[in-house]
């Protein structure tokens, strides 16, 4: 007789349904896992073994074989430790055969039998929900399961000999609520802790209002850093569609730490030494990388050029997909990755080329090879470059109470967004939520400039040789200005702005 037991496997953010299979029959005692299983499930056997034993039972002197079917699918992680052996149990009859049917089960098991916390709890439980479902799992990921609905059947034990109790009757679990989703906006740094740099500030605003990817270029000191932590501040809230795939990406990184929920927007700020597999995802398990976990989000690279050149290049599919396919000989993984850019540098090695009273030392080569580290691909995928020059101390003291606070921005912005959002539905593209992430097609039909500023954007496009990305690219900073002044048709200074922001750079 065969006992099976639902789990799933992990592709990506996608729960695969996997079903366990055991048989125990004669032969020599030992057990034999089979279906493509990694390290970390082949020693699930020790691990159960130990568990059973822990709660009172003994495997049988029988030859017991664990399947996972379907075996051509790699297995990997410590989640399959519960199914195997609650699998085991009913095979052994401790158990009701029929009592594990309709659930999926995950869970890593100690020694003592306890059940320990594993990562991707929330798209598992989604998957059951949507197939009528229900989850064991183990209480500590009880709150996460809980977000997936209330019709849910969720039993969250912290042992395998309480869900055993549950399953037979004796103790009854109580269904987990969804921990509470934490609010901290409140808690983010503010804008009104600029000073100065309106310039900066305002190219800030318009990449926060179209969901630009934006370059701050500047010696140190000039607040690059200090401008690109204040984004999170002044964009919109995460929508419910937005917030669940973002929740879905952490439970699978396991950074959903409790189950809670953040409404905040993920800040990604990665060290210039971070590796292609660290930014991009990979390594042995295929695992989200720093892309991914800034999905609908900001991305923020700081000391750009101090970044391997083959990491930049790397992010140059998914700033134009918005999604990270890895490919490796057993498996192609695809995750989202539609982030927004915001990067910060030098102008050279030494850190002041054009900062009046400086000359570097090693001339217009400090700051021509320093930039060189960009290449020209990756530097074509930023639509708003800005100088962000040094502020005096006079200038600093002049500014006091003077600026802007983050809640004042934001309000601009969310009526920009909304703006976007009305324009696209009508278009028939629900799914575009910014004017960045519109594809060249429908930006261009959407944006209708005049005759003369048409003539500005031709001429621009042929005196800097602009590509065509960079020629949309304007078209959709252009569109965002436009947005940002609640105005329905894109004008001459709209375009000029547009331009101004892109070709800071390559005038320098």
């Amino acid at each position: 007789m065969v006992t099976r037991v639902g789990t799933v496997a992990f592709q990506g953010i996608e729960a695969v349904p996997i079903e366990v299979q055991v048989q125990i029959a004669p032969g020599l005692h030992r057990i034999y896992m089979v279906g493509l299983p990694d390290k970390a499930v082949k020693e699930a056997s020790e691990r159960v073994r130990a568990a059973l034993v822990a709660s009172g039972l003994g495997l049988p002197a029988k030859r017991i074989t664990v399947n996972l079917a379907p075996a051509d699918l790699p297995k990997e992680g410590s989640h399959y430790d519960l199914p195997i052996a609650l699998a085991m149990m009913a095979a052994m009859g401790a158990i009701p055969s029929d009592a594990l049917d309709g659930y999926l089960v995950l869970g890593e098991l100690g020694l003592d039998g306890r059940i320990a916390h594993v990562s991707g709890i929330l798209p598992a439980a989604l998957a059951a929900s949507e197939k009528g479902m229900g989850v064991i799992c183990p209480a500590a990921s009880g709150p996460e399961a809980a977000w997936a609905g209330e019709d849910i059947d969720i039993i969250a034990a912290d042992s395998l000999l309480a869900v055993a109790n549950h399953l037979v009757g004796h103790q009854l679990q109580a269904r987990p609520k969804p921990a509470r989703q934490s609010d901290e906006r409140s808690n983010l740094p503010d804008l009104s802790d600029v000073r100065g740099q309106a310039v900066a500030r305002r190219a800030l605003e318009v990449a926060a209002a179209g969901g630009h990817n934006l370059l701050f270029v500047g010696p140190p000191g000039a607040g690059k850093s200090m401008l690109a932590a204040r984004l999170p501040s002044i964009l919109p809230p995460l929508s419910p569609r937005e917030l669940l795939d973002i929740s879905m990406i952490q439970s699978i990184s396991g950074e959903l730490v409790g189950g809670v929920l953040s409404d905040r927007r993920p800040f990604r700020a990665p060290h210039h030494s971070a590796s292609m597999a660290a930014l991009v995802g990979g390594g042995l398990r295929v695992k989200p990388g720093e892309v991914s976990l800034a999905h609908n989000g900001v991305l923020f690279l700081d000391e750009l050029p101090e970044f391997a050149p083959n990491v930049l290049d790397s992010l140059r599919q998914p700033l134009e997909s918005g999604e990270t396919v890895i490919a490796r000989a057993n498996a192609r993984v695809t995750y989202p990755s539609r982030f927004q850019l915001i990067a910060a540098m030098n102008p050279c090695k030494c850190g002041y080329a054009g900062t009046p009273g400086h000359i570097c030392k090693r001339g217009p080569a400090c700051a021509g090879d320093y930039q060189a580290r960009i290449s020209g691909p990756f530097l074509d995928r930023i639509d708003i470059r800005i100088d962000v020059p040094s502020v005096s101390a006079a200038e600093m003291i002049g500014a006091v109470g003077e600026a802007e606070s983050s809640a004042v921005v934001a309000g601009r912005v969310a009526r920009a967004r909304e703006f976007q959002r009305q324009r696209y539905d009508a278009a028939g593209h629900p799914e575009v939520l910014t004017n960045a992430s519109a594809t060249s097609t429908l930006i261009e039909r959407l944006v209708e400039p005049d005759r003369e500023s048409q003539n500005l954007l031709l001429q621009a496009a042929d005196r800097f040789n602009l590509s065509a990305r960079a020629y949309h690219r304007v078209l959709k900073v252009a569109r965002t200005l436009a947005d940002l002044a609640s105005s329905e048709k894109v004008s001459r200074p709209h375009i000029a702005e547009a331009l101004s922001y892109r070709l800071s750079f390559e005038t320098r």
